[in-house]
């Protein structure tokens, strides 16, 4: 008798855990022949609110974690990623890619990891300052997180665009609830396994799959959401988010680009999109 392989059940990322959706909801994804690659979880607002609340419930001690700390994590990611480079990329061949831009995207995606690693105790040096004051005081402004940040994260470059957004928020002390590319989802559910052995604490990421169109309004509205980031040029869909992170004045970051591989993907100024800024008075004299 033949053997019958065991056939992978790809499932969501939420809170450390791999749960199906609680909808019992999936849908199909076929590689580049139109073949059944997978079947992948159609998430719903309830896994979404659950993200949420595992990533507020961590995100308190993800922002006290120290600089060194954060940077060693993602430096960790990277190391575990570097290990599975034939896994991703024969994932990226199989939905489409050629070998030599899947190849491209996972080298890049390593590398990226590892240059907001070692941003992570500069970036504050950079945005931060001492401010002149007519009076007997130092001011200062810091940085500090936004909190937890809802990600649509981009269609194109499905594992590079994702990690392009995700490694600088989660740098800066937030922590993230991820919709994954609509068309290949299958690498952010790869990548959260690497995240699940890469020292990550729980709730820092979440990673949810499924349909954007109804999911997007509930990455914009929900309440315990501080900021928004959406990739896409669909006009519509923009304006849905601008219009419904005004609920709770979200920070809304707009990326319309559809290249990750370019060289201004990554910046200094990504980390930056999603803190706000202290300032803190101090008398000179007592």
């Amino acid at each position: 008798m033949s053997r019958i392989d065991v056939l992978k059940t790809y499932k969501i990322f939420i809170g450390g855990k791999f749960p199906r959706t609680e909808s019992g909801r999936y849908f199909h994804m076929k590689n580049a022949k139109g073949d059944l690659l997978a079947n992948m979880c159609l998430s719903s607002r309830k896994d979404f609110r659950n993200a949420v609340v595992s990533a507020r419930k961590a995100q308190g001690n993800w922002a006290n974690a120290t600089a060194l700390n954060k940077g060693q994590i993602l430096y960790r990611i990277a190391e575990m990623l570097e290990g599975s480079k034939t896994q991703f990329t024969e994932q990226l061949i199989s939905t489409g890619s050629t070998k030599a831009a899947a190849a491209k995207e996972v080298s890049l995606s390593i590398d990226r990891l590892i240059y907001y690693a070692g941003w992570s105790d500069k970036f504050q040096q950079i945005f931060s300052a001492v401010n002149p004051v007519a009076s007997n005081h130092f001011n200062f402004s810091t940085l500090e997180a936004t909190g937890v940040v809802s990600i649509i994260a981009p269609n194109e470059n499905p594992l590079l665009g994702m990690i392009s957004l995700l490694a600088p928020t989660i740098v800066g002390g937030n922590t993230t609830v991820i919709l994954a590319s609509a068309i290949n989802p299958l690498l952010a559910i790869s990548l959260a396994e690497v995240l699940n052995t890469s020292d990550v604490p729980a709730g820092i990421v979440n990673i949810l799959t499924g349909d954007r169109k109804e999911l997007l309004s509930h990455f914009a509205s929900h309440k315990d959401v501080n900021a928004i980031i959406y990739c896409g040029d669909n006009l519509k869909e923009i304006k849905v988010v601008e219009e419904m992170a005004t609920e709770n004045l979200k920070r809304v970051s707009i990326y319309r680009r559809k290249n990750w591989v370019e060289g201004n993907s990554q910046s200094p100024y990504f980390i930056e999109k999603c803190q706000e800024i202290k300032t803190i008075w101090h008398p000179t004299e007592v």
